[in-house]
């Protein structure tokens, strides 16, 4: 019961001390997990962000999600999803019951501003360490720009980008395991 009680004031910890969505929860998570707390590495974390991304729903909640699954089965993705909601609920509910009397206040709205600047810095932030970790080689760098472009200016679905950018790097370390270039580095062992 500790360990879940761990996972349910750790994403809580989280969820109450994050603003902007998912993506903006990134870096904190990353913090947690990995470093804080060693359940997963930054590879699976950044798994999980994938997998969350193409799944339905927040990708923040879809991670913590698969962090408790992985940790303690059922039980455990079902407290570390609780976690990291029970703080937006608190939240928005207070808000809500006061927000109409104070919204008009340009202290408020200033505010509200300022928050979004520091959301957009998390986000780059989370953008950058994941480039980090993801972008290994040219293929990655040609897979990412082209699913930058087409989600970017043709507005296709990112579900369908992310599906097809999973095939395509199958397809790719499929052809590396069978025959491995000369000048290149092996992944495969």
């Amino acid at each position: 019961m500790k360990d879940l009680w761990n996972l349910f004031i750790t994403f809580a910890r989280i969820g109450s001390l994050t603003f902007g969505g998912g993506y903006a929860m990134l870096p904190m998570i990353q913090e947690e997990v990995v470093k804080k707390h060693n359940w997963a590495t930054d590879e699976e974390v950044i798994d999980y962000y994938a997998i969350g991304q193409s799944t339905p729903g927040i990708i923040a909640i879809n991670t913590a999600t698969f962090i408790g699954y992985k940790l303690k089965g059922v039980i455990g993705g079902i407290f570390a999803t609780l976690g990291m909601v029970f703080p937006s609920i608190v939240i928005i509910t207070i808000i809500a019951i006061f927000f109409e009397q104070f919204q008009d206040l340009k202290i408020v709205q200033h505010a509200f501003g300022g928050i979004r600047v520091v959301v957009v810095a998390l986000i780059l932030n989370a953008i950058i360490n994941m480039w980090k970790k993801s972008i290994k080689d040219y293929i990655g760098i040609i897979i990412f720009s082209v699913s930058f472009l087409v989600v970017a200016f043709l507005k296709l679905s990112p579900v369908a980008v992310v599906i097809t950018s999973f095939v395509v790097g199958l397809i790719i370390q499929q052809n590396r395991i069978e025959t491995p270039r000369k000048g290149f580095k092996d992944d495969s062992k």
